[in-house]
């Protein structure tokens, strides 16, 4: 079969995922509905019938003026009143950090440019959040503090600056790219491989690395030393509940663009967040350690990773249990991104109850990527994917890596997967488990599936109905414990179509293979077993299975 002939139901499957995407706005209630887990009821925040516009304070809209204390002194009134809406009209509206309170609804509206300062200077050095922390960090342009019933909404654009605080790889650029960052001004590193936007940035991780070794804790001096280096983010609600971001779009953050960290009840739709493709550490949308999340109808094209949860430490007030649950992505676009949708790199805090749901991916380096490594690890459970659709991945259609080593989606896909040592299991060993994917598409990947567990901690219970993947490899599955594919269809340019490493209770139900031409079915280590075949009609197969590095033959059960 040639590619041309494959390809056309790929195709197929792409639009018509794309006509349903489209065939109208759904309401939260449809999103949330059919859950294959329990999730609390979400409630939209409310605001009063009380609306305060900025230029009542004096902000003026002419891209010059820094509006920071105007902007906070409408919000500042509207809370006094009992909260409400600030409007920023349509214009330019030049300011340093907003700072959002209870009760209040933040409404951009379209043709409203909120451009936060390229003057580093504008954003001062804060304790944490609670002022007391030891680790200074950057005021975020936009924030929010144990706020409740909070909201950004409206059809305007929030620009991060971020071309004054990031570096940049030249490996990222094209040549004529580069040449102009060059000759803007910054730094450029001994090697000629990395620009920075000043000495100060490019040298503040050593600053900071000698003043811990020096001190042990930096001090505030050492961090003032090191403030081009230090980015914020450009969304960054800490310990809130009651969220809602609606409508607008976020746009060349210094580092990841929107984070709620540590909140609950949290809803995020319509909105859209670009970056640079050569934006280091650009994530779209980071919801971490939080705990009843919708996200839908939302257009990510970045830098790094698209939407991804990062399950890390609780915050004092949070219930006992894993820190990212309950968390529902659906309906959403993510173009350039290192991953589509993303779990990790760290997973301590423990992941339970995500749907991802009618999606798109196209260009992102990988589809579905869940990273973790063995001092960053947690418990990742009870995960669900329907109705996603990629085309164009660059690594991996699917990947499962619990070897991840902070590398570039490239570089992580060019790792050994064959037999390795087990190391002793620790509290910050990663589990995954119980993971289910079904009517999946993709046209167009290196490889379809990687599965990469660790000897002493398999991933478990897979299950993976009606998977098409047409792609460059195969399917690999190394250090897993029951795993089972329902009506695949795999179409690799190269073989085996499945290369089994040390893995158990692996079966195979189904599906088209392309049976024609190639090997089947790499079965590798002493450790393998109980590979089943179920409905596959191996005297179709050309060489159905090979043995290597100690696997026995018994391994495989033909039904």
């Amino acid at each position: 079969m040639t590619r041309k002939r494959i390809m056309a139901p790929f195709i197929l499957s792409l639009l018509c995922a794309a006509l349903d995407l489209h065939s109208g706005p759904k309401q939260l209630k449809d999103i949330i509905a059919e859950l294959p887990f329990p999730m609390p009821a979400l409630e939209e925040p409310r605001f009063p019938e009380n609306t305060v516009n900025i230029t009542e304070f004096g902000a003026v809209a002419d891209g010059r003026t820094l509006n920071t204390q105007a902007i906070a002194e409408a919000i500042s009134s509207c809370v006094k009143s009992g909260g409400g809406t600030i409007v920023i009209p349509t214009g330019t509206w030049l300011t340093g950090p907003i700072r959002l309170e209870s009760n209040i609804n933040l409404r951009v509206e379209r043709g409203a440019l909120v451009q936060f300062s390229g003057r580093i200077s504008d954003f001062p050095l804060i304790a944490g959040f609670n002022g007391k922390s030891k680790r200074w960090i950057i005021t975020p342009p936009l924030y929010a503090y144990k706020a409740e019933n909070i909201a950004v909404t409206g059809g305007g654009i929030f620009d991060g600056a971020g071309e004054n605080w990031r570096y940049v790889k030249k490996i990222d650029m094209t040549e004529k790219q580069w040449k102009a960052l060059v000759a803007s001004g910054g730094v450029v590193t001994g090697d000629g491989e990395q620009w920075w936007p000043s000495r100060e940035a490019l040298d503040g991780m050593d600053i900071l690395e000698q003043a811990r070794i020096a001190k042990g804790t930096p001090s505030k001096e050492d961090f003032e030393k090191t403030k081009e280096y230090l980015r914020p983010h450009l969304v960054h609600l800490e310990q809130c509940r009651g969220v809602l971001l609606d409508g607008p779009s976020f746009i060349n953050s210094p580092k990841f663009h929107i984070v709620p960290s540590h909140c609950e009840n949290v809803i995020i739709r319509n909105v859209s967040v670009f970056s640079p493709e050569y934006g280091q550490n650009t994530d779209g949308i980071d919801p971490r350690s939080c705990r009843n999340v919708v996200i839908y109808n939302c257009t990510v094209d970045v830098g790094d990773d698209g939407i991804c949860l990062k399950p890390a430490d609780l915050a004092d007030g949070q219930e006992p249990g894993p820190s990212c649950k309950n968390i529902v992505v659906a309906d959403c676009h993510v173009f350039k991104a290192h991953g589509g949708f993303v779990i990790g790199s760290e997973s301590y805090g423990g992941v339970q109850n995500v749907l991802v749901r009618n999606c798109i991916f196209n260009g992102t380096d990988v589809g579905l990527r869940f990273k973790s490594a063995r001092s960053r690890g947690g418990l990742v459970e009870n995960v669900y994917f329907d109705g996603i659709q990629m085309r164009g991945i660059k690594t991996d259609a699917i990947l499962f890596d619990m070897y991840y080593s902070g590398g570039a989606p490239e570089a992580e896909a060019v790792k050994d997967l064959t037999v390795r040592q087990a190391e002793a299991v620790t509290d910050l060993t990663p589990r995954f488990r119980d993971f289910h994917a079904r009517n999946i598409v993709c046209d167009g990947a290196d490889r379809a599936v990687v599965i990469n567990g660790l000897p002493e901690m398999k991933i478990r219970n897979m299950v993976l109905e009606n998977v098409s993947v047409f792609s460059g490899r195969g399917v690999f599955i190394a250090d897993a414990d029951s795993v089972e594919l329902r009506d695949c269809t795999f179409l690799p340019q190269s073989r085996p179509v499945f290369h089994v490493i040390q893995s158990t209770n692996v079966t195979v139900r189904g599906g088209f293979f392309q049976p024609e031409s190639g090997l089947f079915l790499r079965v590798t280590g002493e450790a393998s077993g109980n590979i089943r075949l179920t409905g596959i009609d191996l005297d179709q197969l050309q060489k159905p299975v090979e043995f290597d590095a100690g696997a026995k033959a018994g391994a495989v059960l033909l039904e």
